[in-house]
């Protein structure tokens, strides 16, 4: 062989492993593999939804919890072991984070169609698309080919994870570490206009901060104590809490953002314009909340030969 020939098969290898150590999520990952299993997937998402709207709120949130920390690789999933303590007790998740069951349900119907094949993460990625799709938001093309992380952390999830108190500059450098913008936050925070959230975590804005509209405060004063009810549920969308919409960022220009840090995202900030256009086109909305998903469902996955595919989210192999 001559040199220029061991230059090339060298040059090959290299190209080889780069491609290995970059592996690339695919729409198509499982078509020949599970070809049943999205469809699956949205049968269960869609039963569970219907049962309980705000299932799809808690559905979606699983796959953010999980993607801010450590990258999306149902790390958020997996109980406390002997040799670590995981993500559900954390305290952005303890006492809040819920939709385990349909996961697990999910999971079991997957296992019995194609054992040992599809990903728990992958199910995250999946059932937060359908989740929104089921309460009338836009729809993406879910990249798929995560695999699942043998281990959690407690302390990634308690670091990571944006609070409801953060500030602006707080919440913009949160998810700067992750790679998004300040417009992609803004986009990324419309998830707010499904789901519910308790009394622990807006009481301190309720009776404290003077930009909240008064009539939307005295109702909220019902359900939410000054002291007691932590658990009371109320809609971070007052207006159309079980539709995907852009009502969250109408609500936001009347001051009634329920949780401190949606109400920063319009308060004299650099955020103002973004939350007015959202406010005024919902379809660049939906365009912008789907593009930003799909970026961060692609935030650190575990791809190849690395994490695994377990039979159980719950517990490693």
């Amino acid at each position: 062989m001559d040199t220029l020939t061991n230059f090339k098969v060298f040059f090959s290898f290299i190209l080889l492993l780069v491609g290995i150590a970059s592996a690339q999520l695919s729409s198509t990952f499982y078509s020949t593999s599970c070809p049943k299993a999205l469809s699956t997937i949205k049968s269960a998402v869609d039963s569970a939804v219907s049962s309980e709207a705000r299932m799809g709120a808690s559905l979606l949130r699983l796959h953010f919890h999980d993607c801010f920390v450590n990258g999306c690789d149902a790390s958020v999933l997996l109980d406390d072991t002997a040799s670590f303590t995981g993500e559900k007790t954390a305290a952005p998740n303890a006492n809040s984070l819920r939709g385990f069951d349909v996961i697990d349900t999910i999971k079991s119907q997957l296992e019995t169609l194609c054992p040992k094949v599809f990903s728990c993460a992958d199910i995250l990625a999946v059932a937060a698309r359908d989740s929104v799709v089921a309460l009338g938001g836009p729809s993406w093309t879910v990249q798929l080919g995560r695999r699942d992380s043998t281990t959690a952390s407690l302390s990634a999830a308690n670091a990571n994870i944006p609070a409801p108190t953060l500030n602006l500059s707080a919440l913009i450098t949160a998810f700067s570490n992750k790679g998004f913008n300040a417009k992609e936050l803004v986009a990324l925070s419309g998830s707010h206009t499904i789901g519910q959230a308790r009394c622990t975590t807006f009481r301190t804005r309720l009776y404290n901060e003077a930009n909240i509209d008064s009539s939307f405060a005295t109702s909220l004063k019902a359900k939410c104590p000054s002291s007691g009810g932590d658990a009371n549920l109320s809609p971070l969308d007052v207006t159309t809490p079980n539709t995907f919409d852009n009502a969250y960022f109408k609500n936001l220009k009347s001051q009634k953002g329920l949780l401190h840090s949606d109400q920063q995202l319009f308060s004299g900030g650099s955020t103002d314009s973004q939350v007015n256009a959202y406010s005024s086109n919902p379809g660049s909305f939906s365009t912008d909340f789907a593009n930003a998903m799909v970026k961060m469902g692609n935030l650190s996955p575990l791809t190849g030969t690395n994490g695994q595919i377990r039979t159980d989210c719950k517990k490693v192999n």
